[in-house]
This record gives C-alpha cells, sequence and structure tokens, in this order.
C-alpha cells in the first residue's frame, strides 16, 4: 500500500502536544508543522488517526503536490491524480482553493479549474459536499480532501453547553501539557459543560474519541468498512483516582451530567462554590479548570476575587496536588497568588489567545 502525506489540523500552540499523542498512538514519525503535524500512512491511517487522536481539530489527506505555472498545466495535473480511492460518480463535492506569491494568481479561476476536474471524475459540485482543497504557494500546488467532515472536537455526545465552551480537541491538548494521562485523581472546580472531567474520563477509561460519531471518509470510494471496524479495539482502563468536576452553576452541573452519560463515561458532578470546595480523600491529582475571562462574558472586575478564592483554596487545601489553569488574562492569573511556573505557549481560542498556568503546590 502507498503511503503519503497526512496533515493533522491543530490549534494553532498545541502542535507539539499532538505530535507528542501521535507518536505514543504508533504515528513514529510525526512532525511538527505550521499549522499541525505531518505523519505518512496508508487509508487505514487517516481512519485510525480520525478515531482515536484526542487533540487535532480534522485530518486532511494530501492527494498529490506538484508544480503550475499556467492554468493548462494545472488542468493536466489534476487529471493525473488517482481520484477513485476517494471520488465516486454522483458524489457531492466542495472545492476550495487559495493562492499566494503564484503565477495563477485568482483564487477564483483556480477554484474553477479543481471544479472542472472533479465533475471530469463524475463528482456534483454542491455547498455540503465533500471538502476538496487546493493550496498554491509559489507555484507549488498542494491538494488535500478533507477525511473528518465535521471538526473533531464534536465527538457526539454533548448536547448541551455552556457559555464560550472550550472545544474538546483543545482540551485534551491542555491536558497532556499539564502532564494528565489517565492514572491520577483530576478535578475541575469550574467544570461548566463538563469538558475537562469528560476528556480526563475517556482518556482514563481507554475510550477512543471518535467511536460515537461519523466521519467523511466513510463515504469515499474506497471505504472498507469492514476494515475499519476492526481498527474499533475494546477500551482498557487506566484510571487510578475519581474524576470530579463542580460548578457553582446548577445549570451548568446538570448539562455535565447529561454530556457524561451521553458519552458513558464515569465523572461526579456536583454543585459546590469554589469557597466550598475540599480536598478529597485519595492520592494527589491535578486540579484543572477555565475560568471565565472577562474578555466575552461579563465583567472582568468581579472576576479578580474569584481568581483571588481559587487561589487560597488550592494553597490551603491542596498541598501535593498540581493546579492548571487556562486563561487569557496574565492578570487574573496572578491574581490567585499561586507561584505559577512560566505560562505554556499561547493557544488561539475564539478569537482570544490563552496560556495554561502550571504549579506544583
Amino acid at each position: 500500500m502507498e503511503k503519503f502525506e497526512i496533515f493533522l489540523v491543530v490549534a494553532p500552540g498545541l502542535e507539539e502536544e499532538a505530535a507528542a499523542e501521535a507518536r505514543e498512538q504508533g504515528f513514529a514519525k510525526a512532525k511538527v508543522m505550521p499549522g499541525g503535524v505531518a505523519i505518512r500512512g496508508g487509508w487505514p491511517d487517516v481512519w485510525r488517526a480520525n478515531l482515536v487522536l484526542r487533540i487535532p481539530g480534522r485530518v486532511l489527506a494530501r492527494l498529490a503536490r506538484f508544480q503550475a505555472m499556467s492554468f493548462k498545466a494545472l488542468e493536466a495535473q489534476l487529471d493525473e491524480v488517482e481520484w477513485a480511492t476517494v471520488i465516486a460518480p454522483g458524489q457531492e463535492v466542495r472545492a476550495e482553493a487559495a493562492t499566494k506569491h503564484s503565477k495563477l494568481y485568482h483564487a477564483g479561476a483556480v477554484k474553477q479549474r479543481l471544479e472542472q476536474a472533479l465533475e471530469r471524475q463524475g463528482a456534483v459540485i454542491s455547498p455540503e459536499g465533500l471538502k476538496v482543497m487546493l493550496r498554491i504557494e509559489q507555484n507549488r500546488c498542494v491538494l488535500s480532501v478533507d477525511t473528518s467532515g465535521e471538526g473533531l472536537h464534536r465527538r457526539g455526545y454533548k448536547e448541551a453547553v455552556n457559555k464560550a465552551p472550550m472545544r474538546e480537541t483543545m482540551a485534551s491538548g491542555f491536558l497532556r501539557a499539564a502532564g494528565y494521562s489517565g492514572r491520577e485523581a483530576l478535578i475541575d472546580p469550574m467544570c461548566g459543560s463538563g469538558t475537562f472531567p469528560i476528556e480526563a474520563a475517556e482518556l482514563a477509561a481507554g475510550l477512543a474519541p471518535g467511536r460515537a460519531r461519523h466521519f467523511a471518509f466513510e463515504g469515499f470510494a474506497g471505504f472498507d468498512a469492514a476494515a475499519f471496524a476492526a481498527l474499533k479495539r475494546p477500551p482498557v482502563a487506566r484510571s487510578e483516582g475519581p474524576i470530579m468536576g463542580f460548578d457553582r452553576d446548577a445549570g451548568a452541573v446538570a448539562m455535565s451530567r447529561e454530556n457524561a452519560a451521553r458519552a458513558g463515561v464515569d465523572v461526579s458532578f456536583t454543585t459546590k462554590p469554589i469557597s466550598e470546595l475540599e480536598r478529597p480523600d485519595c492520592a494527589p491529582g491535578l486540579v484543572i479548570c477555565n475560568p471565565p475571562y472577562g474578555a466575552r462574558i461579563g465583567n472582568k472586575k468581579p472576576l479578580y476575587a474569584l481568581y483571588g478564592s481559587f487561589g487560597a483554596v488550592m494553597r490551603e487545601r491542596f498541598a501535593g496536588w498540581r493546579v492548571a489553569m487556562v486563561t487569557a488574562d496574565d492578570g487574573m492569573a496572578k491574581a490567585t497568588g499561586l507561584p505559577w511556573q512560566p505560562a505554556g505557549r499561547h493557544v488561539a481560542h475564539g478569537g482570544l489567545k490563552v496560556r495554561l498556568w502550571q504549579v506544583q503546590l
């Protein structure tokens, strides 16, 4: 089976975590690239990457790389692509094109040639179809197909969400950055709709993140349903501590419980403010949270008291635990009074730049 490049699209700032996860899952030569991680493999590797990787937002298969200095050359190269493993007659497809510093500078005209090439394969152009992308930079063309469909943060269970939720893929990236491997206790004292605890519980239970959803590649011409089913291995649990979520908002706790039930994971969710949080009777583990930043939700000033209370509770009751916190505001992090290590890399999150702050108490 011929191998090709597979590109894992990752939230900027979490590429190193995504590459480490890919290597852990058997993609030994995972390489950090601008915007994500590159691996190599065949179609079963594409299927498995979608199924088991928790941090990437989507998986692109690179169908071809070539140079084109004219539209005639572009058309000829597109007709040389081995479309048969992807495009079936009558399949709905959506073409996207981008061009930069190239002789073929008109993206609309490039997109038109791509659509015509797809139609010659019997495809039907549709705004809701399979996404095929052509990027030209300095006359070098990269042709890709989106194998995921909906973003991979859509695990298939979260129907209820709180304000400004963190995507599951990003939460998994921060869990890895905080050193969580599914083998210790975890607490989220401001759990919102439960993203951190549920991702942690799935990891601890050995559950594949894509086990309950559909992928675009399942509609590809060369898809082998039986071979894909064989990739869905039984989970191997590895948890050695409880996973708990708390929130002062009873509605958020109810959402979290519903989401956890749909995900089929064991998480304890309780309605409780930060000030009443107590250390559980277990070995020290990880406290991780994504508090409100004040940038999009309400006023910043009252939040300083919340961050201050969080820091006080951590110092007074959680000696021996690791604490990790995501925030877009360095001042808020400092308001906790915790002796943070140097903050992590900036990560793009809904128009904001957030960072992970960590400390061992």
